[in-house]
C-alpha cells in the first residue's frame, strides 16, 4: 500500500499517474499546504524539504516502508520496482532518465516561475519576459523532439512523458499560438485520452492554474516566502 502526499498541483499529478497506470493500491492525503502541513514534524520526516508530493510504501526495497519524496525520484522508484515505463533497452533507458532530469531541472522550475512572475506578482516586467522566453524555448525543444519520435524518450510511453504531461497540460501560457506546436498538441492529446490518466485527473480534483485564488497577502507571502517570512536581511546582516 503507498500512502500518497500531495495537493491541487502539477508535480502531485505526475505520482497519481504513475500510481494509476501501475494500478498501485494508495491512500491519497490532500495536505493544506498554506495553513503548516508541510512543516510538522512528521511531514518532514518523509520529506526534510517540506515539499509536495511525497509517498510512504509500505512495502519497502527491504520489506519496511519506504519514505521518498521528489517527485522524479518517485516516478523512477515505482517504475522500476514494479517493471514498466522505464524501458529495458539501455539506450531508451537512459534516454528516459535524459528526458525525465530535464523535466525536473527545466520544466518544471522555469515554467513555475513563469506562472509566478505573470499571476502572483505585479510590475515584475523583467522577471515576464525572462521566463515567457525561457517557456517558450522549452517549448520548441519539446516540439522538435516531439517530430523525431512518438514520445519524449522514445517510440515507448514512460516516466518522463508522466513527468512533463502536467505542466505542458495545465501551465496556461498567455497568447500561445499552438499551431506552432502540432507535434505537442498530439502528444497531450494523446496522453489525456488514457484512462490512467484521466483516473488521475479525478482523484486529484480541479487545477487550473489560471485560477484566481483566493488566499490572503499574509499566507500568499508564506507560501512564496517573501515579505515577513523572507530571509534575505540574513545576508544582507552578513555582508556588511
Amino acid at each position: 500500500m503507498i500512502e500518497f502526499f500531495g495537493g491541487s498541483a502539477p508535480n502531485p499529478l505526475k505520482v497519481l499517474i504513475a500510481m494509476e497506470e501501475l494500478k498501485l493500491s494508495y491512500i491519497s492525503h490532500n495536505l493544506d499546504i498554506i495553513n503548516g502541513a508541510l512543516k510538522t514534524p512528521d511531514y518532514l520526516a518523509i520529506n526534510p524539504n517540506s515539499k509536495i508530493p511525497a509517498i510512504v510504501d509500505s512495502e519497502g526495497p527491504d520489506g519496511k516502508p519506504m519514505p521518498l519524496a521528489e517527485s522524479g525520484a518517485i516516478l523512477w522508484y515505482l517504475a522500476e520496482k514494479h517493471g514498466q515505463f522505464i524501458p529495458a533497452d539501455l539506450r531508451d533507458r537512459y534516454a528516459t532518465l535524459q528526458w525525465l532530469m530535464f523535466q525536473m531541472s527545466a520544466i518544471g522550475p522555469m515554467f513555475g516561475q513563469y506562472v509566478y512572475f505573470t499571476r502572483r506578482v505585479e510590475n515584475q516586467p523583467h522577471g515576464v519576459e525572462r521566463y515567457t522566453t525561457e517557456v517558450l524555448r522549452l517549448y520548441d525543444v519539446i516540439e522538435r523532439r516531439l517530430g523525431e519520435s512518438r514520445f519524449l524518450a522514445c517510440d515507448e510511453y514512460t516516466v518522463a512523458d508522466m513527468a512533463t504531461f502536467p505542466a505542458m497540460r495545465y501551465v496556461k501560457v498567455t497568447g500561445l499560438d499552438w499551431s506552432k506546436y502540432p507535434n505537442i498538441t498530439r502528444w497531450l492529446d494523446e496522453i489525456a485520452a488514457r484512462p490512467a490518466v484521466i483516473r488521475a485527473r479525478e482523484v486529484l480534483g480541479h487545477l487550473d492554474l489560471d485560477d484566481k485564488i483566493d488566499f490572503t497577502p499574509d499566507q500568499w507571502d508564506r507560501l512564496f516566502n517573501r515579505g515577513k517570512y523572507s530571509r534575505a536581511d540574513e545576508l544582507s546582516a552578513e555582508t556588511e
